[in-house]
């Protein structure tokens, strides 16, 4: 039988495009979920391209309608194939409370490190400051930890904090923008091999020690307690999660031992900075709306023992979230 082959495609050439715009979309939308109509619709276009194409295989000249046939049923069979449904659309929630905690396990060896150096550079700071007084200027060197904490907390309780009355959202996107530069310095600083950012962590631990010290000694530890818990008990573990960051890009540059060159090492650990990072960063986003809406009301507005059981109740939050969440999150649940 003697094929006309103008007629022919003619006749055919909707269902091909037809089939070129159903994969275009799932080309598109990794995450694409095609219905039980959809997909019997698909696969009847796919064997009637295989039809179109077997029967203009014997047609000498027409080398470039076979070759667009084939590409055609190629990209239909890969999408048949594949194991689409093996990994799910990316969604924000399942990232935040799935793959963000479980890439902080999987790398909790240099959250501890991250840890151990504040705490090592508290117990410094808070030293320093009580065996010699005269070191504060150098151990905080920020007007506002300057004064005495007499003064501060007369001021504070007089309500002159009311200044930023009308600005607090300005004043919590500042913090904001503030907090999040620290962190991803604190990253960035891994590519020193991890140098830089074991001082940025210790010295955030002297400031936060020689400030503990300088309250606690003046009898303003219950001040203390309710200006900082509420919104550090998020901003400081989000710091430490950046330079856990940190050393697991210090970790890739140095190798582990095994057979890597550092490029491989350096895209192994892309994803988890980027997790561990952008969770760091989501926390001190929560941590700088705490900071300008409720940290910065102290007695007789809010009482301090209200203030402390709230960042008390967010410490023991997170602890639970970064311990138990994400248990069934697995690699599948990454897009594609």
């Amino acid at each position: 039988m003697i094929l006309d082959l103008d007629r022919f495609t003619a006749a055919e050439k909707p269902y091909w495009d037809e089939l070129d715009r159903r994969l275009q979309k799932m080309e598109q939308d990794p995450g694409y979920d095609m219905s039980l109509e959809e997909a019997t619709r698909f696969h009847y276009l796919y064997q009637r391209c295989a039809a179109s194409l077997a029967r203009t295989s014997q047609i000498a000249g027409e080398a470039q309608l076979k070759a667009f046939l084939e590409a055609l049923l190629a990209r239909a069979y890969a999408e048949i194939h594949e194991a689409r449904g093996s990994r799910k659309r990316w969604s924000p929630l399942r990232w935040l409370f799935g793959e963000f905690p479980a890439t902080f396990r999987a790398h909790i060896g240099a959250f501890a490190l991250s840890l151990a150096l504040t705490i090592a550079g508290t117990t410094f700071g808070a030293a320093a400051l009580l065996l010699d007084p005269a070191a504060k200027s150098a151990l905080m060197p920020f007007q506002a930890l300057n004064e005495s904490p007499a003064e501060r907390v007369a001021r504070e309780q007089k309500g002159e904090s009311s200044k930023l009355e009308g600005h607090k959202g300005e004043f919590s996107a500042q913090l904001m923008t503030h907090n999040t530069q620290v962190a991803i310095f604190t990253l960035g600083l891994g590519a020193t091999f991890g140098v830089g950012s074991v001082a940025v962590l210790f010295y955030n631990g002297v400031m936060l020690g020689a400030v503990a010290a300088d309250y606690v000694k003046a009898g303003f530890a219950p001040f203390l307690a309710g200006w900082l818990l509420p919104h550090g008990s998020i901003e400081i573990p989000a710091i430490l999660i950046a330079g856990q960051a940190a050393f697991v890009l210090a970790g890739a540059l140095i190798g582990d031992g095994r057979r890597r060159n550092r490029r491989e090492r350096l895209r192994a650990v892309t994803r988890p900075l980027v997790t561990l990072i952008g969770g760091a960063g989501v926390m001190l986003i929560w941590a700088g709306i705490i900071e300008a809406f409720f940290s910065q009301y102290h007695e007789p507005v809010i009482p301090y023992a209200v203030k402390i059981g709230f960042g008390v109740v967010e410490l023991i939050a997170l602890t639970v979230f970064l311990s138990r969440a994400g248990r069934t999150w697995t690699a599948d649940d990454t897009p594609l």
